[in-house]
């Protein structure tokens, strides 16, 4: 109710300067890209070895960091990047030390969701496929992962709508500006980042921007969660 009044088309488009959000809406999009770039083939690749490689005891070892990395608070992802990424190795705050904080929340979903989707494909699938001299890892690439597809989707979904959302992580990686995209290695606006400064800010105008940033980021992540339904019907018609 309080951010529907300031949509329009200038709000969406426009820079902090000029009364909009539009380089934090910018900035939200090219963090889930990257971030999703980075994280989702790892969790896809860890959750196909939890599943089709597992049973021995460096499976067990990455399950037990894997319930860890899930488990952890968003801000000490936040500060530990910062410490290893932002100050050691890069030098200065960036899209890409954002984008690796986040990595580590989404990739621990996308693994588990991604060997619980597995697991749900029957064995004679995989034995009828072994049967006919197909490789283990050619079994698990051409037949097992299609039969699974609509929990893959549905998995990787549930992971970028749950790092759209983050703040804690973003306000020690990417810092945030007022500007649009300047470079991976340079702050980046973010929506989180603008509705937290607006909330601070004693102006009545940047507190109600803040409340269309965070009616924006409501419907980002909305969609994301009607996508993830969608895919759910389809899996459950199969």
């Amino acid at each position: 109710m309080r951010g529907a009044p300031q949509i329009s088309l200038n709000f969406l488009t426009q820079s902090t300067s000029g009364g909009g959000i539009g380089p934090a809406i910018q900035g939200t999009l090219i963090l889930i890209g990257l971030t999703s770039l980075i994280g989702i083939p790892l969790g896809i690749l860890s959750g196909v070895y939890l599943a089709e490689f597992g049973n021995n005891k460096y499976a067990a070892t990455m399950r037990t960091v894997n319930d860890i990395l899930t488990e952890f608070p968003s801000i000490v992802v936040g500060i530990t990047v910062y410490g290893v990424i932002v100050i050691a190795l890069i030098g200065e705050y960036s899209a890409i030390a954002g984008a690796i904080a986040l990595s580590f929340i989404l990739i621990p979903i996308v693994a588990r969701t991604t060997e619980e989707s597995l697991k749900l494909v029957p064995n004679n699938v995989r034995e009828a496929s072994l049967a006919l001299g197909v490789h283990k890892w050619r079994t698990t690439l051409s037949v097992v992962l299609p039969a699974a597809k609509s929990g893959l989707v549905t998995g990787t979904l549930l992971a970028v709508a749950r790092i759209a959302g983050e703040t804690a992580p973003l306000i020690m990686t990417i810092l945030g500006n007022r500007y649009f995209f300047q470079g991976l290695t340079q702050p980046m606006a973010a929506l989180p980042l603008e509705i937290w400064r607006d909330s601070l800010q004693p102006q009545v105008s940047l507190q109600a921007q803040g409340w269309g940033a965070a009616l924006i980021l409501i419907l980002i992540v909305l969609s994301l969660n009607i996508a993830v339904r969608i895919a759910s019907i389809g899996r459950l018609k199969k």
